[in-house]
């Protein structure tokens, strides 16, 4: 206790921010924001405040992070007097019947926008401006995310936050970029660490996807984020859509010859920010790859992905719990029986042998993929589907093409989804009408032989 005494005189004597943000801090980074929103002085002024702010900010540990935003999501919203003063304005405005009015109008229509306008997304303009600027925020967000769901306001500022991120993330600044081995260390440093499907397991591994003659990678990088990826893809050329992933990361694989491949496959989709999470530029990424693939490889004629279905287990696994207090379809009821032991499941998601073993494997081939084809076409959040990485390639237009038996054994892949992985094909004419079709009615667009799976 004496020493949080001591340490607290300490911080009131020199004027520095302690890492946590203590409540007897707070009063002082108050001040520094009020003194940012006060536009006293030049810009050069406002700017050198924002950067010592910012700075202040960046040497706050998470908690004392997480109390700054809870500052300005709880005291630097819309004001409720001056905005209800803006509202009468206008409406007494709106109310006057004089033609020689519009002047007025219009200035209280101005003056009611401006007062809508949060002071801290002023602040947070401040901060874009700085070198670094769309980085740091996009950082300071991912904080916010993580604790949104604590109040009304938290939420608010973050849906404030995303749309002003939207703008500066808009796809008309980003820059489609093929990354090639030859790129900047940072970048490709980027690109491994960020791999959140299939990890990079060497530099060699990272050559093979990067310089192959059969594989590519295509990223979106933001012009003040040089050697920071927004979002990337791995691309893999072949003959035919692939059903298995391990064929793909081979290294020793024979290359197919430029000019052969008649088919595009999207193994692997990674965002870097977890700050920029609804501000969406996906469906973006994969209509300019597309475009650039056909622009390069006047051969191909099929794009698919060969991608996870990381949602089926813990899916499964409710189904299977929820059979004891209530019934499904009789269909879905049969397929969970056959897996309902839990020996079977510990086999299915975890011994390495049981995938392996040829016959232990080919007696649960049928049902698994039943049960993840249910997953994928009945399983649902509202109208959408449960599964992201489905939800993600169907709202962007996509189709399920096919389910495949030991896609992805490895340890992540068993452990997900028992293995399996599934093919989402774009066909280019079909591409709006799937997209509309799913965002109005949930419907989604598969292959006569997925259909089957449901009706065996």
């Amino acid at each position: 206790a004496w020493a949080e005494v001591e340490e607290s005189a300490r911080s009131r004597l020199t004027r520095k921010v302690r890492p946590t943000l203590p409540e007897d801090d707070i009063s002082s980074i108050r001040r520094k924001i009020d003194r940012c929103l006060s536009e006293a002085g030049g810009a050069a002024s406002a700017r050198a405040r924002a950067a010592s702010l910012g700075g202040v900010y960046l040497d706050l540990e998470l908690i004392g992070q997480q109390r700054f935003l809870r500052l300005l999501a709880e005291d630097y919203g819309v004001a409720t007097t001056t905005l209800h003063t803006a509202v009468q304005a206008w409406l007494a405005c709106a109310d006057d019947k004089d033609p020689n009015n519009e002047r007025g109008l219009l200035r209280a229509e101005q003056n009611l926008r401006k007062t809508l306008r949060a002071p801290r997304m002023h602040l947070l303009t401040q901060f874009n401006e700085l070198p670094q600027g769309v980085k740091f925020l996009a950082d300071m967000r991912s904080q916010l995310l993580s604790i949104k769901h604590e109040s009304a306001s938290l939420n608010a500022f973050d849906k404030e936050f995303k749309e002003l991120l939207a703008t500066w993330f808009d796809v008309g600044f980003l820059e489609l970029q093929r990354i090639t081995w030859d790129a900047p260390a940072a970048l490709l440093e980027n690109l491994a660490n960020h791999e959140a499907v299939h990890a990079i397991r060497s530099w060699q591994d990272i050559k093979h996807r990067l310089a192959a003659a059969d594989r590519c990678c295509y990223a979106l990088i933001h012009p003040q984020m040089p050697n920071d990826p927004l979002i990337f893809v791995w691309v893999a050329l072949t003959n035919g859509i692939a059903d298995n992933i391990q064929q793909l990361l081979r290294i020793d694989n024979d290359e197919v010859a430029e000019g052969n491949a008649d088919t595009a496959i999207f193994y692997s989709i990674s965002a870097t920010q977890p700050g920029l999470n609804g501000v969406g530029f996906g469906s973006f990424l994969i209509k300019r790859v597309v475009d650039e693939l056909t622009r390069d490889h006047k051969q191909l004629r099929v794009f698919a992905t060969l991608s996870p279905i990381p949602g089926f287990r813990p899916w499964l696994e409710k189904q299977l719990q929820a059979t004891t207090t209530q019934a499904p379809n009789p269909w879905l009821q049969s397929r969970l029986a056959i897996v309902n032991d839990s020996t079977l499941l510990s086999h299915i998601f975890s011994d390495r042998d049981w995938l392996k073993n040829q016959k232990a494997g080919s007696n649960m081939q049928t049902t698994l993929l039943q049960l993840g084809a249910y997953y994928l076409l009945e399983a649902k959040q509202d109208t959408t589907a449960l599964d992201s990485v489905a939800n993600f390639h169907l709202s962007n237009g996509a189709s399920i093409e096919r389910l495949n038996w030991k896609a992805d054994i490895s340890k992540k892949g068993q452990h997900d989804a028992a293995g399996l992985m599934v093919n989402y094909r774009y066909r280019l004419k079909d591409i709006e009408t799937n997209h509309e079709r799913y965002h109005t009615d949930g419907n989604i667009s598969r292959t006569k032989a997925v259909d089957s799976l449901l009706k065996a």
